[in-house]
C-alpha cells in the first residue's frame, strides 16, 4: 500500500512538475512582431539618407541589426506578400500579380503566421499583411488568408473619407496612380494612425495574459496615395527637395523589356518639375508619419516589458523609385524597386547597433523567425536563416540575392547586379558595378572587358533561376492563366 501510494505521489508530482514546466516554456517563448510598411524603399535616417526623419525606425535599428542589401522577390505588392509569408518564391507561389489569394495556386501551404500559430502562438493581423487593393481594400479583409490568423483587424481612417480631396495625375484614381493629401486632423483619425493604436491596445492585452503571440502589422503608408496630416508634409519644404535627373538616351542603353518597365505608366513620364517636387515630398511627408505610429507601438513594447521577450521584424514588401531612372513607383529590376529595408531586434540578436552587408531575401524571414523561436519551418521553405548575422554581423548566410519582373531575372552580388530577360537572356542583359556606380545608371553587359563577370554572373543567375522553379516538395500547385495585368 505504501509503495502504490509513494508511486501515485510521484506521478502526480511529475505530472505537476510537466505542466509547470509547460507553461513556464510557454511563458519564456519569445513572441514575434512583424511590422511592415507599405511600398518603402530605404529613404530612411538609418540608411543614410539626408532629409527623410524617421527617429523611431532609427532607434530600432540601434537595438538590433540592420540588414544593408535586403531585397524582395518580387517588386509588386501581391506577389511579394505571398512569397515572404509563404516562403516560397513566386515561381512556386505563382503568384506573379496583384489580386489574388494565395490559396488559390497553393491550397495546403503553411504560411508563416500559421507555423506560429499551429505552434500555440495567438496570430493576429492588423492592417495589410497579404495584398489589399489601396485605397479600394482598406477598411476590409482585403484578400487575406484566413487560415494565417486566429484574430483579424481592419482599421479604416479619415483617409477613406477624404479622397474627394486627393490629388491625383489621373483624377479619381489613386492605388496605382502618383496621388497626394495633406490631410486635415490628427494621425490617430488616419487608417494608421488607427491601427497603431489598436496594436498599442493588444500589447497591453498581451503582456498581462502572458500568453506567445504572432502579431503582425501592416502600414498602408506610404503607398499611394500619399496621405498623411500637414505638419508631415511642413517638414520638407518644396525648395529643399531634390528631384533625380536622368541624362539624354539613357533609355537607348538598356534591353527593351527594362526600358519598358521604366515607361509603363505613360502619365508618370518626365513629370514637370513642380509636381515631381511635390510628389517626393508627400512621399516622405508619408514615411515620416508611418515612423510616428511605429514609435507609439514600440513605446508600447517598452512601457510594457514585452521587449525583452519579443522579436521584432521591420521591412517593407518591395523598393520605390521617387524619379530614380526616370520612373516612379515600384515594377522595375534595378536598386530603387528591389531592395528593402530590414531590421531584426530583440531576443537572439546580440550584435544590437550593427549592420550586415550579407545579401538577405524576404524568402529568409521565415526560418529566421522560426529558428528564433525555436521552432521548424517546413522543408519545402526556399529561404534560409539570417540567425548567424544577427550574433556576427561579418557573417554571411547568402553570398547573393534574387529578384524577379515579367520576363526578368536580377541577382544582386555584393558588388554586381545582374539581370537577363527572356529565355537565357535571350532579350537583353544588364550589369552594374555598385563599387563606381551605386545608381545603375551605366549598363557594363556587353562591354567586352566585362565578359567574363557577366558570364560568371550568368551562371549564377541561371542556378538561381532553377532553384526558385523547383517545385516545392509536398506542396500542391495549381495553375490557370495569367490573364489580369499589373497595376
Amino acid at each position: 500500500m505504501r509503495i502504490l501510494c509513494a508511486f501515485l505521489l510521484a506521478f502526480c508530482t511529475s505530472l505537476l512538475g510537466s505542466t509547470v514546466r509547460s507553461r513556464a516554456a510557454e511563458t519564456e517563448r519569445p513572441n514575434v512582431l512583424f511590422l511592415i510598411c507599405d511600398d518603402l524603399n530605404c529613404d530612411l535616417g538609418c540608411y543614410g539618407h539626408p532629409q527623410v526623419k524617421s527617429p523611431h525606425i532609427d532607434g530600432l535599428a540601434r537595438r538590433g541589426v540592420r540588414f544593408e542589401r535586403a531585397y524582395c522577390q518580387y517588386p509588386l505588392c501581391g506577389p511579394s506578400r505571398a512569397s515572404f509569408m509563404t516562403g516560397l518564391y513566386p515561381d512556386q507561389t505563382l503568384v506573379r500579380r496583384n489580386a489574388i489569394h494565395i490559396r488559390e495556386h497553393v491550397p495546403n501551404v503553411q504560411t508563416m503566421s500559421q507555423l506560429f500559430r499551429n505552434n500555440g502562438y495567438f496570430a493576429t493581423r492588423i492592417g495589410k499583411i497579404y495584398h489589399y487593393n489601396v485605397p479600394k481594400h482598406i477598411g476590409t479583409g482585403g484578400h487575406d488568408d484566413p487560415y494565417s490568423w486566429d484574430k483579424t483587424i481592419n482599421p479604416r481612417g479619415r483617409d477613406k473619407d477624404d479622397e474627394h480631396l486627393i490629388f491625383s495625375l489621373r483624377p479619381g484614381q489613386f492605388g496605382g496612380t502618383m496621388s497626394w493629401l495633406a490631410a486635415d486632423g490628427t494621425d490617430a483619425e488616419q487608417t494608421d494612425g488607427i491601427a497603431a493604436l489598436e496594436t498599442v491596445r493588444l500589447l497591453k492585452q498581451y503582456a498581462e495574459s502572458k500568453k506567445p503571440f504572432y502579431l503582425a502589422v501592416g502600414l498602408y503608408r506610404p503607398h499611394t496615395p500619399y496621405v498623411a496630416p500637414k505638419k508631415y508634409f511642413d517638414m520638407y519644404p518644396l525648395d529643399k527637395i531634390v528631384v533625380p535627373k536622368v541624362p539624354e538616351g539613357y533609355l537607348d542603353t538598356l534591353p527593351k523589356p527594362a526600358a519598358a518597365s521604366l515607361t509603363r505608366k505613360k502619365d508618370q513620364l518626365n513629370l514637370p518639375d513642380d509636381l515631381a517636387r511635390q510628389a517626393i515630398q508627400a512621399y516622405y511627408a508619408s514615411i515620416t508619419f508611418a515612423d510616428a505610429q511605429l514609435g507609439l507601438i514600440l513605446d508600447a513594447m517598452k512601457q510594457t516589458g514585452l521587449d525583452k521577450n519579443t522579436i521584432v521584424l521591420f521591412t517593407s514588401d518591395h523598393g520605390y523609385h521617387m524619379g530614380e531612372h526616370g520612373h516612379w513607383q515600384k515594377t522595375t529590376l534595378f536598386e530603387n524597386a528591389a531592395r528593402v529595408p530590414l531590421i531584426i531586434a530583440g531576443p537572439g540578436t546580440t550584435a544590437a547597433g550593427e549592420s550586415s552587408a550579407s545579401p538577405a531575401e524576404m524568402v529568409d524571414f521565415y526560418p529566421t523567425l522560426a529558428e528564433l523561436a525555436g521552432l521548424e519551418p517546413p522543408d519545402y521553405v526556399s529561404g534560409v536563416s539570417l540567425a548567424p548575422a544577427l550574433t556576427d554581423p561579418s557573417a554571411t548566410p547568402r553570398d547573393s540575392a534574387f529578384t524577379q519582373f515579367a520576363s526578368g531575372y536580377s541577382v544582386r552580388t555584393p558588388r554586381y547586379r545582374y539581370t537577363h530577360w527572356g529565355p537565357d537572356g535571350a532579350d537583353g542583359a544588364e550589369l552594374y558595378d555598385h563599387t563606381s556606380d551605386p545608381q545603375e545608371m551605366v549598363n557594363l553587359a556587353q562591354r567586352p572587358e566585362h565578359a567574363a563577370t557577366v558570364e560568371k554572373l550568368s551562371k549564377l543567375l541561371n542556378k538561381s533561376i532553377a532553384g526558385a522553379k523547383q517545385k516545392p516538395k509536398g506542396v500542391r500547385q495549381i495553375r490557370f492563366a495569367n490573364r489580369r495585368r499589373v497595376r
